[in-house]
Parts: structure tokens; C-alpha cells; sequence
């Protein structure tokens, strides 16, 4: 049965920076497409970042430049790295796995397995 598990959430000032972690198990995420998306209360969710297969990347336009996707395939971990933290960025964060070839799209119908997310809160 695939898990994946997020950790890492918290409360924090604008500015500051955090770093959340995703754990896999019975799903090796050397072979698929990992991602991390967000919902706000009352908002849809949103794909912020995934990574596929190569290590190719793709960001949602208002998380360039501050949040960056990575893996660690030895740990079977996903990591997204979140700096300069905006208010806006307040939302509850998932993982998500996808076997497709478009998965860098973001598109939330693309991934299959779900962790049951963490909350980040950013005040300013």
C-alpha cells in the first residue's frame, strides 16, 4: 500500500523559511513524477512544484525564485524548500505522485497517490 507522508509545517513570519518533507513507501520516487500542491480554505488546489523522473523541474509562477523541489532518491524523500514565505503562501501543503508523462504540469488529476498533508501558516 503506497504512503506518502508530509512533514515540516508550521507557523511562521513572513520572510522566513521552511522546509517540508515527503515520505514514500511502496513507491519508489526515482521512477515517477513527485509533487507538491497547496489549498487555502475556500481556494482550489494548486500544483506549487513537481519533479519527474530526470530531475526536471516546473514551479507555479508566484513561487519562483523562493521555493525550490528536491529528492533524495537513496532516502525515497521529496523535499520542497520554501523561502522569503509570503502570507499568501498560508495553505495546507500535499505530496503527490503521478506516473504520467505530463505530470509536470501540475494538473492535481495526474497523481494518483496523496499524503494527508501539512499546514503552513505565514503571518506577517
Amino acid at each position: 500500500q503506497v504512503q506518502l507522508v508530509e512533514s515540516g509545517g508550521g507557523s511562521v513570519q513572513a520572510g522566513q523559511s521552511l522546509r517540508l518533507s515527503c515520505v514514500a513507501s511502496a513507491y519508489s520516487i526515482s521512477n515517477g513524477c513527485m509533487g507538491w500542491f497547496r489549498q487555502a480554505p475556500g481556494e482550489e488546489r494548486e500544483g506549487v512544484a513537481a519533479i519527474d523522473s530526470d530531475s526536471r523541474t516546473s514551479y507555479v509562477d508566484s513561487v519562483k525564485g523562493r521555493f525550490t523541489i528536491s529528492k533524495d532518491n537513496a532516502k525515497n524523500t521529496l523535499y520542497l524548500q520554501m523561502n522569503s514565505l509570503e502570507p499568501e503562501d498560508t495553505a495546507m501543503y500535499y505530496c503527490a505522485a503521478s506516473g504520467s508523462r505530463w505530470c509536470l504540469r501540475r494538473t492535481a488529476a495526474l497523481y494518483v497517490y496523496w499524503g494527508q498533508g501539512t499546514q503552513v501558516t505565514v503571518s506577517s
